[in-house]
């Protein structure tokens, strides 16, 4: 047993060093009329113009969908490689990494964790019927306990704490090995006052509709980083606990293996559906309030499941 885990790990490292960024012209098709619907879909929304987000200027929607019921997949979108604020959806990029770690064998999900202020930020949970405690300083946690609450709660608090296990210049130069420039981790979840030297003043952390796809699809395909971590990544964000934005216009019988994320004028969701009928990747970033746009991520959720449903029967 004891050689066998020595060969995954090895299999895993070497699985991470030869990691490729996904090639969109040999792995996707991407028809006019697929982005072309999804742009009318989210005009109907009123999501197409540009918005006011106060000191970040004018902002747009970043949108991208990738239909995986067949053998190739088709890829489309608006916007989709627009940078935009991505709240804690990013958290996803820093669980990537700390399972990455992980299958290396530089730690375990088991190993004890104390929490160092001033990464426990948290005044209220971000899902107020949640029951697990708010995490304190001096807690000992395990790092399979923050990673749950980083991702199934979207946890500031535990978020900080797992980007300094994982490392910002770690995290980052997994992105790159993907090709997913400009999506680096450059923030955590606190004041700037209170940043890490050389963070204080670094840009805010941005993705692209697009980049959050390609990230999806990876888990989907098993291949983000490697297998183990692709399948633990998928469990945790099966189990989120924000459902109230692209999850409301999904079936109720639908898996949905997301990360959301909101703050001040952004409201963001994406993730892996699978019903018996379709599978697909959804990637919507919002310069809008969570109250003013989640029953515009309602019918946008709805009208994508009914395009695909209507496309895949057509065969």
């Amino acid at each position: 047993m004891k050689h066998f885990f020595c060969l995954f790990l090895s299999l895993a490292f070497l699985t991470t060093l030869t990691a490729q960024p996904v090639n969109l012209k040999k792995e996707f098709k991407q028809p006019k009329w697929f982005s072309d619907s999804l742009k009318q879909i989210i005009a109907d929304a009123g999501l197409d113009g540009s918005y006011d987000v106060g000191e970040d200027g004018m902002e747009q929607v970043s949108f991208a969908v990738i239909d995986l019921t067949n053998k190739k997949p088709l890829l489309g979108g608006v916007n989709m490689d627009n940078f935009i604020y991505p709240a804690s959806v990013y958290k996803m990029y820093v669980g990537m990494e700390v399972l990455k770690q992980v299958s290396e064998g530089k730690y375990s999900l088991n190993d004890a964790y104390i929490v160092r202020s001033p990464n426990d930020v948290d005044r209220s949970s971000e899902i107020k019927w949640d029951p697990r405690p708010l995490l304190r300083a001096g807690d000992t946690v395990t790092i399979g306990y923050l990673l749950d609450l980083m991702i199934t709660r979207s946890d500031n608090s535990a978020a900080n704490c797992m980007i300094d296990i994982a490392g910002r210049e770690n995290i980052n130069a997994t992105m790159h090995r993907y090709g997913w420039f400009g999506s680096e981790v450059t923030r955590k979840f606190l004041s700037r006052k209170y940043e890490d030297p050389g963070y204080d003043t670094t840009r805010g952390t941005e993705t692209s509709a697009l980049h959050a796809a390609l990230f999806m699809y990876k888990i989907y395909r098993d291949d983000l980083v490697n297998f183990w971590v692709s399948r633990t990544l998928k469990d945790i964000l099966s189990m989120q606990l924000d459902t109230t934005k692209l999850a409301t216009g999904l079936p109720r019988d639908a898996v949905f293996a997301h990360k959301s994320g909101w703050w001040n004028y952004y409201t963001n969701d994406v993730g892996i559906v699978e019903s018996d009928k379709i599978k697909f990747v959804i990637s919507l970033f919002t310069p809008v309030t969570e109250d003013e746009v989640r029953p515009k991520m309602k019918t946008i959720a709805e009208r994508v499941y009914q395009l695909l449903l209507r496309r895949n029967k057509k065969g």
